[in-house]
């Protein structure tokens, strides 16, 4: 069978679940749309502030907008944040202060946090330079959550439980909102003091709720992901309870400045619009790592998800078992991305991350991830990492490259 036969076949095993998608799209836009009406948004709320950016009201609204969509009591939507990872990292600053703990719950962090905790590189002022203690529960040999250990792990000092969503660059299943509130449930019980924080990066609007919906205390992540509906340029946020926003935003600006700062620099049209956006960008890219997982499937490869489960993020993992097939991956998703297609990615080190990583990323916002793009680090088992895509049909026609590419490979 060949390539485009391969994808038409995939697409009619698919149409079901594809219909539930758009169902899902609706209702996370409705919300949406709810949350603009009751806040009145205008198009004067565009005109934003210079300077300190003082009595922003076009930024004081998106925030508030943006709070409530996500289910929390309020939120900083910030172009100022580099990435979900500094966002995350002034969430864990605001809250932790020397002698705390922090506890993983899911296993190792994502890379980029290693060196914000302090588990790599040294003299950075990580969260260990500063006193806070660190400690991680493994997942099983399945790649879940230990139960067990959780109901038992929780002390006194343990000021902060960090729940990863998103499987990052590790061979798990992410999680569901019914598992992270089953966490959120198991950590009250222990201490109700705790602090339970959402790394939400590639989850938005995955699922009809948000980690703030169930109890979640705080959660962050990137605009240029999925809540930015591919269009934000750049920035990040902080969504849960009023207390723990503003101590995270101290850590952006400064204390006693807070979420009261930060011009938007015109942005405020692309950042309300980009949220607008979002439940059909991040439907149209559940829909491609759907495709993506049932064709590698259907040629042999290991893929997680599974092809027809239900997705948690907008990432499709496939173990390829050699560099040279990851390469080729990569390159066959540059040459059929809209922007730079003529470049050839190459591994290469990159800030924050151990090993050399592979990027094809041909996408109108640099470093996008709701925008369909491709990476893996240079590291046993070679797991190519799809993430995005504006259209599932963009996304089939790079997979047919993709596949020619493999068999030459082989």
């Amino acid at each position: 069978m060949n390539s485009l036969d391969m994808l038409q076949q995939a697409q009619q095993a698919l149409l079901q679940i594809f219909s539930g998608i758009d169902a899902q799209v609706k209702e996370n836009l409705q919300r949406v749309l709810n949350s603009f009406r009751d806040h009145n948004v205008g198009s004067h709320h565009f005109a934003g502030v210079t300077g300190y950016g003082h009595d922003d009201l076009g930024r004081e609204i998106l925030d508030q907008v943006f709070a409530q969509i996500m289910g929390a009591s309020a939120a900083a939507v910030r172009v100022q944040f580099v990435s979900g990872t500094h966002a995350i990292a002034c969430g864990l600053f605001g809250v932790l202060r020397p002698g705390d703990e922090m506890l993983s719950v899911v296993g190792s962090p994502y890379d980029t946090l290693e060196e914000v905790i302090g588990l790599r590189g040294q003299g950075q002022g990580s969260l260990i330079d500063f006193g806070i203690r660190y400690r991680q529960l493994d997942l099983t040999p399945q790649g879940t959550v230990d139960w067990q250990a959780l109901s038992q792990s929780v002390r006194d000092n343990t000021s902060l439980v960090f729940i990863q969503r998103s499987c990052g660059y590790s061979w798990r299943s992410s999680l569901s909102i019914a598992e992270i509130a089953k966490i959120v449930e198991i950590v009250k019980q222990q201490n109700p003091n705790t602090v339970c924080f959402v790394d939400n990066c590639y989850g938005e609007f995955i699922e009809t709720r948000e980690p703030t919906h169930v109890g979640t205390d705080l959660m962050a992540g990137s605009l240029i992901k999925n809540p930015g509906g591919t269009i934000v340029t750049a920035g990040g946020y902080i969504a849960g309870r009023a207390d723990l926003v503003e101590a995270a935003a101290c850590r952006l600006t400064a204390p006693g400045i807070g979420s009261a700062g930060g011009a938007t620099f015109d942005q405020l049209r692309l950042l309300f619009q980009g949220l607008f956006l979002a439940p059909q960008m991040v439907g149209e890219a559940m829909k491609g790592t759907h495709l993506t997982g049932y064709v590698f499937d259907k040629l042999g490869y290991p893929v997680n998800p599974a092809p027809l489960a239900p997705r948690r993020d907008v990432i499709q993992a496939i173990k390829l078992g050699s560099a040279q097939k990851l390469i080729a991956f990569c390159k066959a998703i540059q040459r059929h991305s809209p922007i730079g297609s003529y470049l050839d990615p190459i591994p290469d080190e990159m800030p924050g991350y151990e090993s050399q990583v592979v990027m094809a990323g041909g996408t109108f916002i640099e470093g996008s991830t709701l925008e369909f793009s491709a990476d893996g680090p240079l590291r046993e088992p070679y797991v190519v990492y799809c993430q995005g895509g504006t259209h599932w049909t963009h996304v089939a026609i790079a997979l047919e490259a993709v596949i020619e590419a493999l068999a030459v490979v082989e």
